[in-house]
């Protein structure tokens, strides 16, 4: 069954005018895509020249781009990036095109019924139309995976509450978990406490704490596991990282392996995301090697 990812497609603009494609849901659908899952990716683009940059893209790596509307009313997604007392700072646009996703572009979608899990994150839910498209998926979905991916100033408790209702697996990174429960990220003992009295608020099936250079966490009725970290040989950056690993998790779920092995996975493929300049990579032997080692 195809996943179906929901969600934002942007460019980051650099003051140098240079841009580069991104967004965590249109990451995780372009990993997907080159491990072989022929995601369904749902979003909305400008028509204009970045819209068109986007579909281009998608078609030279062979994503399906049917679900990728054109908005004649607002601009596709940006995030402009700036440099503040030499730090970077993010101004993530907001009443861009992927906000505008309408009920009417969803409300058939699970009557194929080859869809599977739906993904999603927070960011998509900031503005009422896209919020109500995603209601609408939700409803329908067989199960939801969210990686909740927060992004200031567009969240707040209340409204992740909401989105926590009645999915099946969440993945969230340590300060992710900190801001939403008040627990110390350095000790061990308390993120696992505080992620299971969260798995058991919720209901879910799993829950994974991704750590950093400290490996991740794994966390099921039954018993939590730690996965510790791999080392990063020829480090680049760690853009994306995390994306990546929500790729290789949806692939687990939909091969039916079993979730330690899914968890070891995604670490090994997050660590490899490092090595790479940026969040993905278009190097179709990159995706090849994880299609002979994991028989995909």
């Amino acid at each position: 069954m195809r996943p179906v990812i929901f969600g934002e497609v942007l460019f980051d603009m650099f003051p140098d005018g240079t841009a580069a494609l991104g967004g965590a849901p249109f990451n995780v659908a372009w990993h997907l895509q080159g491990l072989g899952l022929s995601p369904l990716f749902i979003s909305r683009v400008g028509q204009d020249k970045l819209g068109d940059r986007i579909l281009r893209a998608m078609d030279e790596w062979s994503m399906d781009s049917s679900a990728v509307y054109q908005d004649p009313d607002h601009p596709t997604g940006r995030v402009q990036v700036s440099l503040q007392k030499g730090q970077p700072a993010f101004d993530i646009v907001q009443d861009v095109a992927y906000d505008h996703i309408e009920p009417s572009m969803v409300r058939n979608l699970y009557a194929n019924t080859s869809y599977g899990i739906l993904y999603h994150g927070s960011l998509i839910n900031r503005m009422p139309t896209s919020a109500e498209s995603l209601f609408l998926l939700r409803q329908m979905a067989p199960s939801i995976f969210v990686d909740i991916n927060l992004r200031a100033p567009w969240w707040n408790k209340e409204q992740i509450d909401a989105l926590l209702q009645g999915i099946n697996w969440l993945k969230l990174n340590d300060t992710e978990l900190q801001a939403l429960t008040g627990c110390a990220i350095d000790e061990k003992k308390q993120i696992e406490e505080n992620a299971r009295a969260m798995l058991e608020n919720y209901g879910l099936q799993a829950l994974i704490v991704t750590r950093g250079a400290a490996g991740a966490m794994l966390i099921t009725s039954e018993k939590t596991n730690n996965i510790a970290p791999i080392e990063v040989n020829r480090m680049v950056d760690t853009v994306g990282a995390g994306d990546g690993f929500s790729a290789v998790w949806l692939v687990g779920l939909l091969r039916g392996w079993p979730y330690v092995l899914t968890l070891e996975r995604a670490v090994e493929f997050a660590a490899a995301i490092c090595r790479l300049r940026g969040a993905v990579s278009q190097d179709k032997e990159f995706y090849h090697y994880y299609h002979y080692h994991w028989m995909l």
